[in-house]
């Protein structure tokens, strides 16, 4: 008699899930702290990102040994300058670029992932490169308002993605009351979030989009996108249950984006189909395929950086792989991003993979929010306070007794 197998539930019902999530966002963020600290002045920014990939390689390899599923990149590592709005990892082919150094006070974006089991943690910092290693002086001036109003814009969309109700408390009809309250529309989002920017005399990065996370996929059937550039606009609410990866950019100048020049090196495959024509072209899809499944990738981590960067282009044509261009902001001035993945649970909002919180006492600004609308939401938590170390303690203080 034949039992069939039943599917694996892949949902956040399944504690397994979580754990693959959650194990990947730890990797992801021991590697971010380590690259950060390669982020000084003078340092050439593909070395940078070699290097962190290095990292996520060593790191995935620890985990989940001897075990029959995928592992490796959600993110590949990315260090973009100053002014780039999008990832950017240059190759060692491209001489011009290959030299891109790291500037003294400029604010740079680091974004990279891991993933386990096709359960991508995406994490992207920004840091503000001292002259050399180990040195934190105070920020001040507009970078610090540049990094505040980053730190603000993120704490107030975390906290206006949690389904209304769901840390209501008192009776139960209080409770049904919160759980009825229509979600904030997204430019209702979007009005909130240019407020925060705004009282530090900066602006929200134009269509800076937060996206559904599932298995296998970064960019799922839900989006949020904040201060929509034209032709764009988001889908959906976050509900429990779900996996985000949500993001934020904010800039020094006007927050619109025009695109560079840089040769665009950052790639992801579709679920399309097409007959490439040229071998090189079929040799790139195929080793897409096997490192990196539909997760983005850069050509640097090809294993012929000369082949990929010819095999590229037909597959981008067929629309087997998709290309993300290069862009930045079109005053040329600094911007500063977070992406955090986060997961909603019956207990609220938590971060399972996270740049690590802004040192507030580190950061001088003269400028502050006033808005009380928003400092009401600001003071409201993430999630609710399950109690279980709490009770652990109580147990203890009992039994000393």
């Amino acid at each position: 008699m034949t039992t069939e197998e039943k599917p694996v539930d892949y949902t956040l019902n399944n504690p397994d899930t979580l754990t693959k999530y959650k194990t990947a966002a730890q990797i992801s963020e021991k590697v971010l702290a380590e690259v950060s600290k390669l982020c000084v002045a003078g340092s050439k920014i593909v070395d940078i990102c070699e290097k962190g990939d290095k990292l996520i390689e060593e790191e995935v390899a620890k985990v989940y040994r001897g075990k029959k599923i995928t592992k490796g990149f959600s993110h590949p590592t990315t260090v973009s300058p100053a002014a780039f709005v999008t990832p950017y990892t240059p190759l060692k082919t491209d001489e011009k670029e290959a030299a891109t150094e790291i500037q003294a006070g400029e604010p740079i974006k680091i974004q990279l992932g891991a993933q386990i089991d096709g359960f991508g943690s995406i994490v992207c910092d920004t840091v503000v490169a001292p002259e050399k290693e180990g040195a934190e002086p105070v920020i001040e001036g507009r970078t610090a308002d540049l990094l505040l109003a980053t730190y603000y814009v993120n704490e107030l969309l975390l906290r206006l993605m949690i389904p209304p109700g769901l840390l209501a408390s008192g009776t139960e009809e209080e409770k049904a009351k919160a759980a009825s309250v229509k979600p904030p529309s997204q430019s209702k989002i979007s009005s909130l979030l240019e407020k925060v920017a705004q009282a530090y005399d900066c602006n929200i990065v134009e269509s800076t989009t937060s996206w559904l996370f599932d298995r296998n996929e970064i960019e799922g059937s839900k989006k949020i996108v904040i201060s929509p550039g034209e032709g764009t606009k988001g889908e959906g609410v976050p509900e429990v249950g779900e996996v985000w990866g949500v993001e934020v950019g904010v800039s020094l100048g006007s927050g619109k984006v025009k695109q560079f020049e840089q040769r665009t090196t950052l790639h992801r495959r579709t679920t399309n189909t097409y007959a490439l024509k040229r071998p090189t072209s079929r040799k790139i899809l195929s080793e897409v395929q096997k490192k990196f499944g539909t997760f983005p990738f850069s050509l640097r981590q090809l294993e012929d950086e000369r082949d990929a960067k010819s095999g590229i282009i037909e597959c981008v044509r067929g629309n087997v792989i998709r290309q993300y261009e290069a862009s930045g902001e079109k005053d040329g001035e600094p911007v500063a991003r977070l992406l955090t993945t986060v997961a909603i649970t019956k207990n609220g909002l938590s971060k399972v993979g996270a740049p690590p919180a802004l040192d507030l006492a580190k950061v001088k600004s003269d400028k502050k929010i006033v808005d009380e609308e928003i400092l009401k939401i600001l003071e409201q938590p993430l999630s609710r306070n399950t109690g279980k170390k709490n009770k652990n303690k109580k147990k203890k203080a009992d039994g000393e007794e």
